[in-house]
């Protein structure tokens, strides 16, 4: 019995022996798993801490126009006799060839056809009915001009039939045009176009068509100015394009001062959230402006004629940039560096023949302008009204002088 008893006891030693090893294992086993584990969460924690951050990708992008805008191109009957050769086709580029370049160099190219292409066949006619040769308007699309205002005083001096003709002529080119429609449909079919991300559109308005009255059945021939319609065209264009140009024909002839009719349009387009206006008619310069955000141009003065002054030959081509910035899914527009240069008409007397643009920044100007350095400051002080903040070209001895 004694005996049995000491197996059993053996046997309980064993047992207990056994759980305290199997104890002990399972301790040991738990603290060099955990003791791994922390390693490598600690080891994962420096790999994050050491690791380089994620790049960001970068959303802000930033597009750019440049625009060109010259006055009115008013073609007397001397501009394209002048023009013409022996064999009858003509040649205008010659009138141009100081400023060609010069407008080429920009992205838009605006100008105002202030004598209409009523018609090849009609007969070409100057001042007080006018009507141009369709070269000339070639001419100026082989320069580079890509948009043009057609809406003027002298938009039915060849009635009903000069503007279908001259709508019929833009209609073919892929000039940006505006401000006469051969129907409704046309009129309100607006150019929107597309350049460097940037989309823009123009409309054109003149306030008068010197008392040649529109068929009371075809009143969109030509887009005279009214608020409702003025207002329903800026309102259909505004939110489908970032930049909205008004070109519009107003004011007084030959004075540099804005008439009231000029600075109540030109606030009304503002408010409207127009971002350019440019003004023609005056034929002579007048004072850049802001309104807010919306640049005025109050007149370009003529780009091209043969009147007699020599107030009534310069003009100006003004210039500015467009900056398009988008950033998080929202665009900004910008408008900077407005400003231009200025030009001047010159021709023979008597003969009144040789017509040719020269701006000022050529020295050729000295052989064309008495006085063209007090003509310069007296012209910018117009154009700027003495705001730096507009920049005109400089006269070309100051480039010289400054190269030197």
């Amino acid at each position: 019995m004694a005996r049995h008893k000491t197996k059993i006891k053996t046997w309980v030693k064993a047992l207990i022996f056994l759980v305290v090893v199997g104890s002990l294992s399972g301790l040991l086993y738990f603290k060099v798993f955990n003791k791994e584990t922390n390693t490598n969460k600690s080891n994962s924690n420096n790999t994050n801490n050491n690791a380089k951050p994620k790049e960001v990708k970068e959303t802000k992008k930033v597009y750019k126009l440049s625009m060109v805008m010259g006055g009115d191109a008013l073609i007397h009957s001397n501009v394209f006799r002048d023009a013409q050769k022996s064999d009858g086709t003509f040649d205008f580029y010659k009138q141009q060839k100081y400023v060609a370049d010069y407008i080429k160099q920009f992205d838009l190219r605006y100008y105002n056809q202030e004598t209409i292409i009523g018609g090849d066949d009609r007969g070409y006619s100057g001042y007080p009915r006018f009507n141009t040769p369709s070269a000339f308007a070639d001419t100026m699309r082989d320069i580079g001009f890509n948009m043009v205002s057609l809406a003027n005083n002298h938009s039915m001096d060849q009635g009903v039939q000069g503007v279908l003709n001259s709508v019929n002529y833009w209609k073919n080119t892929d000039v940006m045009w505006n401000g006469q429609a051969d129907s409704e449909e046309t009129r309100t079919n607006y150019i929107i176009k597309e350049k460097n991300n940037i989309t823009y559109a123009m409309l054109s308005y003149t306030e008068h068509t010197n008392g040649l009255p529109l068929p009371s059945d075809k009143p969109y021939l030509v887009n005279v100015w009214n608020d409702e319609k003025v207002k329903a065209d800026v309102e259909y264009l505004r939110d489908k394009v970032d930049v909205l140009i008004v070109a519009m024909h107003w004011g007084e002839e030959y004075t540099h001062v804005p008439t009231q009719s000029e600075r109540t349009k030109a606030q009304f387009l503002a408010d409207l959230g127009v971002d350019i206006v440019i003004g023609a008619h005056p034929h002579v310069v007048q004072p850049i402006e802001k309104i807010g955000n919306t640049v005025i141009y109050y007149s370009l003065g003529n780009y091209l004629s043969n009147q007699i002054e020599d107030y009534k030959r310069v003009g100006l081509l003004g210039t500015l940039n467009i900056t398009k910035t988008v950033e998080n899914g929202e665009s900004k527009i910008e408008i900077s560096d407005v400003g231009g240069a200025l030009i001047f008409t010159w021709r023979h007397v008597p003969s009144y023949s040789g017509h040719i643009i020269i701006p000022f920044t050529n020295s050729e100007i000295a052989k064309y302008l008495t006085n063209y350095e007090s003509n310069y400051e007296k012209f910018k002080n117009i154009v700027t009204g003495g705001n730096d903040e507009y920049k005109i070209e400089p006269l070309f001895s100051q480039i010289e002088n400054t190269e030197g």
